[in-house]
């Protein structure tokens, strides 16, 4: 059986970038129609609020946030997911030191390698 495009990473501690003050972000993995990062956020971090033209589904492993998607605003504990559609206003702030998977499709081109 053919498996067409794939990838494999091997866990590694490095390859981290800091986009902003408090926050480390890693890509995991990506394909042509998906991309999933981790976002290492030390407590007290803010990411402003922005928008961008993908979807956005993310799970919460370890800490505390408040997520603001749109107008409302959202306790994230450890174990809680979310979904952002392309182009909706969003923010975090870390209520703790947090560690959020995300999955971006289409792929964030900046977010690659």
């Amino acid at each position: 059986m053919a498996w067409g495009l794939f990838m494999f990473v091997k866990s590694s501690k490095g390859r981290y970038k800091t986009p902003i003050t408090g926050v480390n972000q890693k890509t995991l993995a990506h394909g042509e129609k998906t991309l999933m990062s981790e976002f290492v956020l030390r407590k007290g971090s803010v990411v402003p609020t922005h928008k961008h033209p993908n979807e956005q589904i993310g799970y919460l492993v370890r800490g505390k946030m408040i997520l603001k998607i749109g107008s409302k605003e959202y306790e994230v504990e450890e174990g809680d997911s979310w979904c952002i559609e392309e182009n909706i206003e969003h923010s975090a702030k870390a209520l703790e030191d947090s560690v959020a998977i995300e999955v971006f499709s289409p792929p964030r081109k900046d977010y690659m390698e």
